[in-house]
């Protein structure tokens, strides 16, 4: 069951990606998908279906909801250059971590750390404040907490932590 609602995430996500941005179906459709994110974990967990192949596909389905996001939304904002400075910053730190999984535990290694969780709701509901408090304002606290998570779990990955 919780793999029939990721891979309902993946859908929702791709009929975004037809939807005018910040329209009422645009919404629906987003908030869906990040229900379905929340959903799928707690379903799976209470079921005691947890998997690896529920992991993974719930990975493949964030990166899915996050493109087609980026794919959405990069046209319509206007995003001063010292955020894609960070966001380029935040993505290098990733990157080093995941090359730092492989050379210290010898497999890929994606931490579910609370403050990644909570740099993810972050980054979520950023989407949705937009249109009344701003993107430079938003950015920041999302920005801020996407370090600060990915410094961590750079941290978690060294000290064999998951």
């Amino acid at each position: 069951m919780a793999n029939i609602i990721t891979f309902f995430r993946i859908a929702v996500s791709i009929v975004l990606l037809f939807c005018p941005v910040f329209s009422p179906a645009f919404y629906v459709f987003y908030i869906s998908a990040g229900l379905s994110d929340m959903l799928d974990g707690f379903v799976a967990r209470k079921t005691d279906t947890v998997s690896r192949l529920g992991a993974r596909l719930d990975t493949i389905a964030d990166f899915v909801l996050v493109f087609v996001c980026l794919i959405r939304l990069l046209p319509v904002l206007r995003i001063p250059a010292w955020l894609y400075i960070w966001i380029v910053i935040i993505a290098l730190i990733k990157v080093v971590n995941i090359v730092l999984g492989f050379a210290v535990q010898k497999k890929f290694v994606a931490v579910h750390s609370v403050m990644n969780k909570a740099a993810g709701a972050l980054l979520f509901l950023l989407v949705l404040t937009i249109p009344a408090v701003g993107l430079k304002y938003s950015a920041v606290i999302v920005c801020a907490a996407a370090t600060f998570a990915a410094i961590q779990e750079g941290h978690f990955i060294r000290t064999e932590r998951e």
